[in-house]
């Protein structure tokens, strides 16, 4: 009743008391239909209806500001959440969600341009299917590219039946897909220029408020500074990072650096100590951690470490032989610091001023870095040095060597218990087994070739000496043949001209130098009579002239070289090859005739001589290889008779019987 009564009193007093208790619209509506069933005087229903319209108006402003403030709210709320250190793929996943709950859309994503024109989807939140994140959108298609081209806001209720947008059928399917209908885009922006565009979208009809645009576009401003923070945040880290990694980085070289140093004063250290090149190249290839070689100009292997993936000796490897005397080892040298050669293959020139030495080779996995290149230059520094000293060395106790080598050729030996002294002194040792090689320079001057032979005897811990114009060696070891090819291999391409080299040996002991000196002698002599000027041989590659001018006439010695290998065969397998040799050139070379001397087939001797050839090699039938078979046999034989001469009369090898 009171109400009733303030209605009728005080219209616009009803109405401002449920505008003050806030009343819902409802309630408006009612206090105006009661106001209607009582029939109020003209003049007080038009004033009910006057207030009841204004505090609609007043209700509904109020309610609209405090849906605003609560956007605002949420769009604080939105704009701190973006301030956390995310990396910028995170962060434009984060936008997306919170755009998406921020205006009660169904579905939002991003797109960003791409620096070719046009732009993909990279992000989305809301979606049911696969189809939308990584979409292709061409250049001023969609929504999205004409709100990044004009730099506003664009947006439709119904996109699929909005003929103002320019439509592309992969674009459409995904809105079909999707059931969309509304969609808002808003560009996003760094510095001045749009690099995406932020997009909101319902599944039904929705026509957007100017608040709700305002809002989208806030936002998109926010997700701008918040993804350039973003980028320059990720771009701060990753140089941190780059730093950090260079800072290790410099740590390691420093430390490495530190390391090398202190193994250049250990080599150094070496060197003064008479360290030998093969412990100096040995620690330089363990701090570089890579297989080395030292090598002379003329491309002998003076020192090396390690092998190669196949197991073969780093100085016997193809490519570091090649390497020693290539082109690309010249440049090196050229170069005055080290060089690559190949993928995996690096030099560093060896030399004493201007004077050639050699060349140091690297081989490694990976190439050297700076401080272990600059060590690797180092390495043949040192190495030149320690050959000047050791030439040094070596021209400094030449003429006591040389004396020692001189009595030790004289026959019969003076003093011997002296001379095994002095040989102690000089490092040689007096029961070791020894080579002597002979070599004659053929014209010129044999000035450069002595100073040669000084260096290569001290580096061979043997002796040298000059007699009678030719340069005579005496070198530790038992294969003559191999010592005089390696003497000729070395000095020859030293001089430019050629070097004839005789050798012999072994001699065991000191005493027998003398006489393997003599044979050596007559090794050079029969190579110059047989026009075998320039050539290198020994005793044993001579044959039968080797064994007629030997001292102890080695019979065996020739018959093994000449036919051992048969012997061997016929003595394992219990096989006929030797008569069979025998036969072939009683019968004058011939397979028929030998095989009617020995009563077996044609074919048989056939497949013997087949089998000698494989034992001694195709060339056993020409004359000269011929000749030394043929005398093997008739030795062979001899030796046999005189054998079964002594078994059946035992006094026929005593002197006067």
């Amino acid at each position: 009743m009171a109400k009733d009564e303030a209605l009728t009193d005080a219209p616009a007093v009803a109405v401002l008391e449920l505008l003050a208790q806030e009343s819902p619209p409802g309630h408006f509506q009612e206090l105006l239909q009661r106001g209607r069933r009582q029939k109020l005087p003209p003049e007080q229903l038009a004033e009910l209806e006057r207030a009841t319209q204004l505090a609609m108006g007043i209700h509904a402003s109020a309610n609209q500001r405090r849906q605003r403030e609560a956007v605002m709210a949420a769009l604080v709320d939105t704009v701190h959440d973006m301030t956390a250190p995310y990396d910028p793929d995170t962060l434009l996943k984060v936008i997306t969600s919170r755009a998406r709950r921020l205006l009660g859309f169904d579905m939002a994503y991003i797109s960003l341009r791409k620096s070719e024109g046009g732009s993909y989807i990279h992000s989305s939140d809301g979606d049911t299917t696969a189809l939308n994140v990584g979409l292709v959108v061409q250049e001023s298609h969609g929504l999205g590219e004409m709100a990044q081209d004009k730099g506003a806001p664009f947006w439709t209720s119904d996109y699929l039946n909005d003929d103002r947008i320019p439509h592309r059928e992969e674009v459409d399917e995904v809105v079909r897909a999707e059931g969309l209908h509304a969609i808002m885009a808003v560009p996003i922006f760094q510095g001045s220029a749009p690099t995406g565009a932020l997009y909101g979208a319902d599944r039904v009809v929705r026509h957007f408020t100017p608040d709700e645009i305002s809002v989208m576009r806030s936002l998109a401003d926010f997700a701008s500074v918040a993804l350039e923070k973003a980028r320059l945040l990720d771009r701060t880290q990753t140089e941190i990072a780059e730093l950090e990694s260079e800072g290790f980085k410099a740590r390691g070289s420093i430390a490495r650096m530190a390391y090398l140093n202190e193994v250049q004063s250990r080599l150094i250290a070496q060197v003064l100590d008479g360290g030998d090149l093969q412990d100096i190249v040995r620690t330089a290839a363990d701090a570089l951690g890579a297989t080395l070689a030292v090598g002379d100009p003329q491309g002998q292997i003076l020192a090396s470490t390690g092998s190669d993936a196949q197991g073969e000796g780093f100085a016997e490897a193809e490519d570091f032989k090649e390497a020693l005397t290539g082109r690309a080892a010249l440049e090196a040298r050229a170069a005055g610091s080290p060089s690559a050669l190949s993928e995996n293959l690096w030099a560093t020139p060896v030399a004493a001023g201007a004077e050639d030495l050699g060349v140091v080779l690297l081989k490694a996995a990976q190439p050297p870095a700076p401080e272990a290149e600059r060590f690797f230059g180092f390495v043949g520094q040192i190495v030149a040095l320690l050959l000047v000293i050791q030439r040094s060395t070596a021209v400094a106790a030449g003429p006591v060597r040389d004396e020692l080598f001189d009595d030790l050729l004289a026959a019969p030996l003076r003093a011997p218990r002296q001379l095994t002294h002095r040989a102690w002194q000089s490092g040689i040792d007096p029961d070791g087994s020894y080579v002597v090689v002979l070599a004659r320079p053929e014209g010129g001057e044999h000035g450069k070739a002595v100073v040669w032979a000084s260096s290569y005897a001290y580096r061979h811990s043997g002796l040298k000496t000059v007699q009678g114009g030719c340069i005579v060696l005496l070198l530790p070891g038992s294969d003559a043949s191999a010592a005089a090819r390696a003497v000729s291999d070395e000095l020859s391409p030293l001089l430019g001209r050629p070097v004839t080299v005789g050798a012999s040996g072994p001699a065991d002991g000191l005493a027998a130098v003398a006489k393997v000196y003599q044979e050596s002698l007559r090794c050079l002599d029969a190579l110059i009579a047989l026009d075998g000027v320039g050539s290198a041989a020994s005793m044993s590659d001579l044959g039968f002239l080797g064994l007629l001018l030997s001292n102890d006439h080695d019979v065996d010695g020739f018959v093994s070289s000449a036919i051992g290998p048969v012997l061997d065969h016929d003595a394992r397998r219990t096989t006929a090859l030797v008569p069979t040799i025998e036969a072939y050139f009683t019968s004058g070379n011939s397979p028929t005739r030998a095989a009617e001397d020995l009563h077996v087939h044609p074919n048989t001797v056939a497949r013997r001589l087949d089998r000698i050839t494989d034992l001694l090699g195709p060339g056993w039938q020409k004359p000269a290889r011929a000749l030394e078979v043929q005398l093997a046999l008739r030795l062979l034989r001899a030796r046999d008779v005189l054998r079964r001469q002594r078994e059946s009369d035992p006094q026929a090898g005593i002197p006067g019987t």
